[in-house]
């Protein structure tokens, strides 16, 4: 008898779903990326407690027919590529082929879904990576999913999970991350039925900053534009009294896709050579517009990291962009132009949007840190005024600033 065997599909699911889907997060974040490739221009996403009681996802993308949504739900089965040479341009944010099936073997998942000219919608429900059950129902256009009992089959994942408040903070990140990436789409996040953020959709990134973060880190930012001959960068960086203890406030989005990757850390923090204290970062939050075929993005299980092809050539220009910024401008703490004529990003009508307290995370409205998987959490205790953790401008001295 042979000691080599063929897993079980079943089996072989739950070894796919590990990779992809390792926390709640990863649901929202596979869910909503799924919704803007569809072209989604609002989305809402409402989570229960840590994630794993309830996740709602619902767009108003282009829905799905009966066929495509039964479809969706084998491994492998995409719109997003047809051929090995897609993988070489990639442009959407999915690709494999994987979360629902993934989603779907450990978890109750239910889809409802509509083309906008379709008569009636399709409803299927999956557990545990069993056999779908369908119904035709009516439904608006677009596709709205609930995802109930996240590793009810497999409780041993569970034992991982950090506390529930960090991994409610892990869901906001995730949707922080692919708001500032699409800043033309209107996010409407809530947890436990109470707003967390909503975006405008107006496709103003500063828009999104100020929505999310606060006025007091919006009005520290410094306009950068880059357009170089491998790559064009736009977005803002903060003054260099606007730092943090981690890179916790470090948006790099290539594509509209947010990353990690040494070189724009390098390209970065170089330019601010000089500037910053020992050990304290800079916030920045860059857009990257290159050509698909120079990036690699098939390279990480989650596609959090990107490969350049002309890596040097990007740092490059990151570098010599920050470092030209910063020095067009006066950088000496508490003196700030009027935003009239001043480096910050431009006020729009979006500003007209209810503003967080200033001094606090419109998110939290508490300390933050980063943790070691690099995403937000809160800490149970604020940390006091009088510890001189803030670097914005020098710590005023007052309860309730902005700690890191």
């Amino acid at each position: 008898m042979s000691k080599i065997g063929i897993l079980e599909k079943e089996v072989a699911n739950l070894i796919a779903a590990g990779e992809v889907i390792e926390r709640p997060a990863a649901v929202v974040k596979e869910l909503v990326e799924n919704s803007i490739d569809a072209g989604a221009t609002h989305i809402d996403v409402a989570f229960v407690g840590n994630g794993l009681d309830l996740i709602e996802i619902r767009d108003n993308g282009v829905g799905m027919t009966r066929e495509e949504a039964l479809l969706a739900l084998h491994r492998h089965a995409t719109s997003k590529i047809k051929s090995a040479a897609d993988l070489t341009a990639i442009r959407s944010l999915g690709f494999r082929g994987e979360a629902l099936t993934s989603i779907a073997a450990v978890a109750r998942l239910k889809i409802l879904t509509a083309p906008a000219d379709a008569v009636a919608g399709t409803l299927i429900k999956v557990e545990g990576g069993g056999g779908p059950l369908v119904e035709t129902c009516g439904a608006p256009a677009g596709t709205h999913v609930t995802v109930r009992d996240l590793f009810y089959n497999t409780p041993a994942r569970k034992k991982y999970l950090k506390r529930p408040r960090t991994e409610a903070s892990h869901i906001v990140e995730a949707v922080t991350r692919l708001a500032l990436s699409h800043p033309g789409v209107s996010f409407n996040l809530t947890r436990d039925q109470r707003p967390v953020f909503t975006t405008t959709g107006r496709g103003e990134l500063a828009d999104v900053i100020a929505t999310i973060f606060g006025r007091e880190i919006w009005e520290e930012l410094l306009t950068l534009k880059i357009e170089d001959e491998a790559v064009d960068i736009s977005g803002y960086i903060g003054r260099p009294s606007l730092t943090r203890s981690n890179r916790t406030l470090q948006y790099f989005i290539v594509n509209n896709r947010y990353v990690k990757n040494p070189t724009l850390l390098g390209g970065l923090e170089s330019g601010y050579h000089g500037l910053l204290m020992t050990n304290r970062y800079p916030v920045a939050f860059l857009n990257f517009r290159l050509d698909p075929g120079e990036i690699d993005v098939n390279v990480h299980p989650t596609k959090l990291e990107v490969r350049f092809s002309r890596e040097g050539d990007i740092r490059r220009a990151l570098h010599h962009g920050v470092a030209d910024t910063l020095g067009r401008h006066n950088l000496v703490p508490g003196v700030r132009p009027k935003f009239s004529s001043g480096p910050g990003p431009s006020p729009s009508k979006a500003l007209t949007v209810p503003m967080p307290a200033m001094g606090t995370d419109a998110r939290w409205g508490e300390r933050v840190r980063e943790d070691s998987l690099g995403t937000f959490s809160a800490p149970p205790a604020p940390i006091s005024p009088g510890g001189g953790e803030s670097f914005i401008g020098g710590w005023s001295g007052k309860p309730g600033g902005w700690k890191t």
